[in-house]
C-alpha cells in the first residue's frame, strides 16, 4: 500500500540504524522525546529501540490525549451521565480510564447510565437528531487533530437549531505542553536533546508552530510520520543536528505536513473555540493557555454552561507512576505495579488504557521482557 509498505522496509531500517550507529558519538548520550503517543506505539510495535545504539535513548512524552485527561474531568463526564441523566457520547478510548471511587465510564454504563461509544463525533449529532426528547452530550477530547471535527458539529448543531445537543470540551494544545516540559525544573534531570514532533497534529498546526522552541530553548524538532522508517529517519536527523550544534525545525513528514498547516482547519478552530486561562493535565498539572473552551457565540452548545459542570482536581492512584512517565522521568517498567496489578485488562492509570499510552504499548508488544527475547521479536518486515 502506497505510503505504508515502503515505509516498513526492514532492509532500509537496518541501513538507517547503521547510519545512526556510525554518526552517534560514543562520548555523548542522546535523549530524544517522542511527544506523540502514536510514535511511542510505533517504537514499541516495531522494536525500534533494539535497532538503536545504547547511547541513543528515547524518552516518552505526554502526547496521548486520553493519558493526559485528568481524573476530575472523567468524574465530570460520569456525573453528567449518571446524575444529570444525559446521553453521553464518546470515543471508545475514554471508556476505561479509571475515575474516582474505582469507577469508569464503562462501569457506570454497566450500572445503567446511557453512555454510547462512537467512531465519529458526527455520530453524536445524529443521535441528537434521532432523540429530540433527550439531552445528548458529546465528550470531546484530543489535541489539535480532533478539534476541527468538533468545531464542525457545533456549527452544524447551531445551524440546525438543535436544543438537545451540547459538547463537554476537553481539547488540549500541543505547543504549551512542550514549553511546560522544557521550563519545568526537572527538565535538566530528563536532559532532552530534541523532540520528534507529532505527525497528525502538525498536519493541522504546521511546522512553524515549533519554531519558538528551537529558537528560545535551542532544542531541535523533527516532525515525523508514524511508520518505522519515518521514526528512524527522524532520529538520524536529530542526531545530526545535535552533532552540528544546530537547533532547527525539520520536517521529515513532508508528504503530509507543511510549514503553515491547514489554514481552513485553524480558522474553523478559531471561530468556535478560544483559549482557557488554565487547564489541568494529568502528570503535568495546571498549565496556562493549554486548552480550548467554546466561544460565547456558541455558548448554547457548551455542556459546561448548560449543566453547570464544576471542575475539581483528583489525585492519581498512589501506586501509579503515570504522571512521571508522561513527564519522561520514568519508563513504564519503573512503575512497581506495571504488568502486575496494572495491565490492559485491569488498568490503574490512563497510560495503560489507550493503545497510544506508553504502558499499554510496552505491555502489548512485550518491551518489558528480557532484552534477549525482545531481540527475537522484530516487527519490521
Amino acid at each position: 500500500m502506497k505510503y505504508i509498505d515502503e515505509f516498513r522496509d526492514g532492509r532500509l531500517a537496518q541501513q538507517i540504524a547503521r547510519a545512526i550507529m556510525q554518526e552517534a558519538k560514543p562520548s555523548h548520550v542522546y535523549r530524544f522525546m517522542e511527544f506523540c503517543g502514536g510514535h511511542t506505539h510505533a517504537i514499541s510495535r516495531y522494536g525500534l529501540k533494539d535497532l538503536l545504539p545504547k547511547n541513543v535513548r528515547m524518552v516518552h512524552g505526554p502526547g496521548c490525549p486520553v493519558c493526559v485527561l485528568p481524573i476530575g474531568r472523567i468524574d465530570n463526564a460520569i456525573e453528567l451521565a449518571r446524575d444529570q441523566g444525559v446521553t453521553l457520547c464518546t470515543y471508545a478510548d475514554t471508556m476505561r480510564v479509571p475515575a474516582s471511587g474505582g469507577l469508569s465510564l464503562i462501569k457506570v454504563k454497566a450500572q445503567g447510565a446511557d453512555i454510547r461509544m462512537l467512531y465519529s463525533c458526527a455520530d453524536a449529532l445524529a443521535v441528537a437528531q434521532k432523540n429530540p426528547q433527550k439531552q445528548i452530550v458529546f465528550f470531546a477530547i484530543g489535541f489539535e487533530t480532533t478539534t476541527p471535527p468538533t468545531a464542525v458539529i457545533i456549527q452544524k448543531a447551531k445551524a440546525l437549531g438543535l436544543k438537545n445537543f451540547s459538547v463537554f470540551c476537553n481539547h488540549v494544545l500541543t505547543p504549551p505542553a512542550i514549553a511546560h516540559i522544557l521550563k519545568a525544573p526537572e527538565s535538566q534531570q530528563v536532559g532532552i536533546d530534541g523532540f520528534i514532533g507529532p505527525a497528525h497534529v502538525s498536519t493541522v498546526i504546521g511546522s512553524a508552530a515549533y519554531e519558538p522552541f528551537s529558537e528560545k530553548y535551542r532544542k531541535p524538532v523533527v516532525i515525523a510520520g508514524f511508520e518505522p522508517l519515518d521514526v528512524m529517519q527522524s532520529i538520524l536527523m536529530l542526531v545530526r543536528q545535535v552533532n552540528d550544534h544546530r537547533a532547527q525545525v525539520e520536517n521529515e513528514f513532508m508528504r503530509a505536513v507543511t510549514r503553515g498547516g491547514n489554514q481552513k482547519a485553524k480558522a474553523l478552530m478559531a471561530e468556535v473555540f478560544e483559549l482557557r486561562d488554565t487547564f489541568e493535565w494529568r502528570g503535568l498539572g495546571s498549565m496556562p493557555n493549554s486548552a480550548l473552551k467554546i466561544r460565547g457565540a456558541y455558548r448554547d452548545y457548551d455542556a459546561e454552561q448548560r449543566f453547570f459542570v464544576s471542575c475539581h482536581q483528583v489525585a492519581d492512584h498512589k501506586a501509579c507512576a503515570c504522571g512521571e512517565i508522561l513527564r519522561g522521568l520514568k519508563e513504564p517498567a519503573d512503575c512497581k505495579v506495571f504488568g502486575k496489578v496494572c495491565t490492559p485488562e485491569n488498568p490503574l492509570g490512563a497510560c495503560m488504557v489507550s493503545s497510544e499510552g506508553a504502558c499499554a504499548a510496552h505491555y502489548t508488544y512485550g518491551r518489558f521482557r528480557d532484552p534477549a527475547q525482545n531481540q527475537e521479536r522484530q516487527y519490521v518486515s
